[in-house]
């Protein structure tokens, strides 16, 4: 049984956060005791002030379907005025370092076409998102959204060709159905891992040795965006 209290026309923002190590970094980041945690269709929230404006922070759990449920929940349920998609990434190019923080500037989702016949991206899937107002000195770019995580180093040639920045399985969709929702959305995300190349007989070796590292590194990336990020952008 999931209990949700309705809010309306409050101007509610949402922190949206796909795996469970995320979320779990935002509960210690917060200090949120077991009473605060209430529970929705697609995982748990609770909620906090931050300068006068209240937050509900939500898990929705991984990949693009969820991504985009949980926030429709979330939009719908609380009349949220901003979706902040806070979390982990994949690097993509040897530019950036583990821990990176990136706000981008564009999302797109690269699995939606038939690349034999089609572009890579497809434009009706591009969101560009307006930064202007929180000025410009952090890491921006493209964020790559797919429901294949970026693993295998083929894909990860395929979308440093592309101009991909950093990428997830998440982001891109969340982006698209704010603005059917016309709510803003910005996207704040941290390296955890790169995607590193193996030979056939080294595969399961190698991404079994990335979740490692992004589990790691996933605690170190959520308390740098609450930290030093997310006052910012509310």
């Amino acid at each position: 049984m999931y209990q949700v209290k309705k809010r309306r026309g409050e101007g509610m923002i949402g922190i949206s956060m796909a795996t469970k190590w995320e979320y779990e970094a935002a509960l210690e980041y917060f200090n949120v005791k077991d009473d605060e945690r209430s529970s929705y269709p697609y995982g748990e929230y609770f909620m906090r002030m931050i300068h006068d404006k209240e937050l509900v922070l939500y898990s929705t759990g991984v990949r693009k379907v969820n991504g985009v449920g949980g926030n429709q929940y979330m939009i719908s349920t609380f009349d949220l005025t901003k979706v902040i998609v806070a979390g982990t990434c994949a690097g993509i190019g040897d530019q950036y370092r583990p821990l990176d923080i990136f706000v981008p500037d564009r999302a797109v989702q690269y699995d939606c076409t038939v690349k034999e016949i089609e572009p890579f991206i497809k434009q009706s899937f591009v969101v560009d998102i307006d930064l202007s107002k929180y000025g410009d000195d952090f890491h921006t770019g493209t964020i790559g959204t797919a429901d294949k995580a970026v693993v295998m180093w083929k894909d990860y040639l395929e979308l440093q060709e592309n101009g991909i920045t950093i990428a997830d399985t998440e982001a891109g969709a969340i982006a698209y159905i704010c603005g059917k929702n016309d709510v803003e959305c910005l996207i704040i995300k941290g390296i955890s891992d790169f995607p590193t190349e193996e030979s056939n007989s080294e595969q399961f070796v190698s991404n079994e040795e990335q979740m490692n590292v992004y589990v790691g590194n996933t605690p170190k990336v959520m308390k740098r965006i609450f930290g030093e990020y997310v006052e910012r952008f509310i």
